[in-house]
This record gives structure tokens, C-alpha cells and sequence, in this order.
């Protein structure tokens, strides 16, 4: 064989393992976690659908991902940030969110992309519809199984657009006698939902991230959380998986995002992220 030959066989192969690591990359997981609360008599099951980016899963009606979403039982559904691109249509998040609120009590907290759209107004206006909009003190009620559990709602912890006021207006309306839950966008601003720069802070029992897409390209045990993520640059520290801090756990999403955008820039061990979290004693 010529080494012309060689080399074509040889940058064929790369070209072969880097594709078929992309179309891994593309591909939905199931992602498990397990909270511990006092006070759970019975097991409590929400999925978190996080950084949607307006993609589909199976045909334009996300009957895939809505088939995943039925198949893990959940006992909620909540929605967090970008389920919207910044630009481009918003159906397919609608369809997804109107399909799901139909079987399951659903919940829905916007992040940074939301922001940025000029139609941003009409987008709510269309999501308080179908569920909830948690978002400063807009927060939301819900009794499951028993338990009382009070759900809130914020894009970071610091300034936002024209919010700057929404991690204190949820440390406002925080009540003992729930289990708090506060879903907030960006994991980078964990000091804030923590309440280290608030004088009326409380303790959030769970806390729901996404935003950093699980690093984009990821080495397990080597790069953990991935390489890059906005806000928190090369080598992040926030991008999946979940922490404890004191009775506080925080659980981050690496996401269902894949526009076609991003096809330059495919996801590397890391694959899109349904999180089915089960809440229990």
C-alpha cells in the first residue's frame, strides 16, 4: 500500500471516530440524582428539562423526549432556563411545554436567552399559559404526596437585564414549613443563591442549574467539567453533576441543547442531559 494510500486511510479513520464521537455527542441520556430530605414520607420524582434551545428530539413534536419524560414517571416537570434560543422560532419549546402540562404539573423558570429576544414579552405572555413562571417573587405552590413544596425562580444571582432584585425577593417569600426549591439559570452565581451577599438569606433546600452545557467538551476523570462555559471561561468549575452545601444541594443540568449551530462545535463526552431527580428521606 503507498503512503498516500496510507495517509487517506489514516485521515479517513480520524475523520470517521471524530463524527461518530459528534453524533454520540447528540445523543440524550437519562442523568439520575438522589436527594435526601427530613420529612419525605414518599419519593418525590421531577424532571428537570434545562437549556432546550428550542431543539427537538425524535420528530418536530419532541416525541422523543416527551416519550423519555413519560417513561421516567416523574411526579412534576419543570422547565429551567433557555428553553428558547436567543434568536430563531419558539414552538418547539411551547409544543414540548404544553404536551407535558397536560400530564403533569409543570413548572418553568427563564434564563439568560429568554432575555435577549425583542419578543421576550409575547414569549411569556404564551408560557403563563401552559404553566408557572417562576421569576423573582412570582413563585409557585405545589402539595405532592404530601409535602408541600414552594418553587422559585431566577435568571443569576446578581444583576440581569432588567431584574436585579430576584434572589432577594425569593429569600422574601421563603417559608419553613415548604421544601424550597429555587431554580436558578447560571450555576457560576452559587455564592448569591446561597445567600453570602443578602442580609435576608435563608437556606434553599434544592437548587436547579443548567446554562454551562456540561463544559462542552468533557474528559471524564480528566475534564470533568468540560472545557469551556460562558461567564466562567476555559476550564469552568460549575457544569454538571451535584453538590452539598450544608442542607443546601445543588444539582446542575448539562442540558439538552444541539442547534444546528453549535454543530462546529459538538459536544465531546457529553452527551445532552434529561435529569430525573427523585427527592426523598
Amino acid at each position: 500500500m503507498s503512503k498516500k494510500a496510507k495517509k487517506r486511510i489514516t485521515l479517513a479513520a480520524i475523520c470517521a471516530v471524530l463524527c461518530a464521537l459528534s453524533a454520540w455527542g447528540f445523543a440524550m441520556n437519562n442523568v439520575y440524582y438522589n436527594v435526601k430530605a427530613e420529612g419525605f414520607d414518599q419519593n418525590v420524582r421531577i424532571v428537570f428539562i434545562s437549556d432546550l434551545h428550542n431543539c427537538f428530539y425524535g420528530n418536530t413534536d419532541n416525541s422523543k423526549l416527551i416519550k423519555a419524560v413519560k417513561e421516567a414517571e416523574p411526579d412534576m416537570v419543570v422547565f429551567g432556563g433557555d428553553v428558547i434560543d436567543m434568536w430563531g422560532g419558539t414552538e418547539h419549546a411551547l409544543n414540548l411545554m404544553s404536551a407535558l402540562s397536560k400530564e403533569y404539573p409543570c413548572f418553568y423558570s427563564p434564563g439568560n436567552h429568554e432575555e435577549m429576544r425583542s419578543d421576550i414579552d409575547e414569549f411569556y405572555d404564551e408560557a403563563r399559559k401552559i404553566c408557572p413562571l417562576l421569576m423573582g417573587k412570582d413563585y409557585a405552590d405545589i402539595t405532592v404526596k404530601g409535602q408541600d413544596i414552594r418553587l422559585f425562580g431566577a435568571i443569576n444571582g446578581t444583576v440581569c437585564y432588567s431584574y436585579s432584585t430576584q434572589i432577594e425577593e425569593c429569600f422574601d417569600n421563603m417559608d419553613d414549613k415548604h421544601y424550597n426549591i429555587l431554580v436558578a439559570h447560571q450555576p457560576e452565581d452559587i455564592d448569591y443563591y446561597l445567600g453570602k451577599y443578602c442580609n435576608n438569606a435563608k437556606d434553599f433546600d434544592l437548587i436547579l442549574s443548567g446554562h454551562a452545557h456540561g463544559g462542552q467538551w468533557r474528559i471524564p476523570k480528566i475534564l470533568d467539567q468540560g472545557l469551556y462555559a460562558p461567564e466562567q471561561g476555559i476550564f469552568p468549575k460549575y457544569t454538571t453533576g451535584m453538590y452539598k452545601y450544608g442542607d443546601t444541594t445543588h444539582i446542575i443540568s448539562r442540558g439538552l441543547a444541539r442547534p444546528m449551530r453549535m454543530i462546529f462545535i459538538p459536544r465531546i463526552f457529553n452527551r445532552p442531559e434529561l435529569s430525573v431527580i427523585d427527592i426523598n428521606n
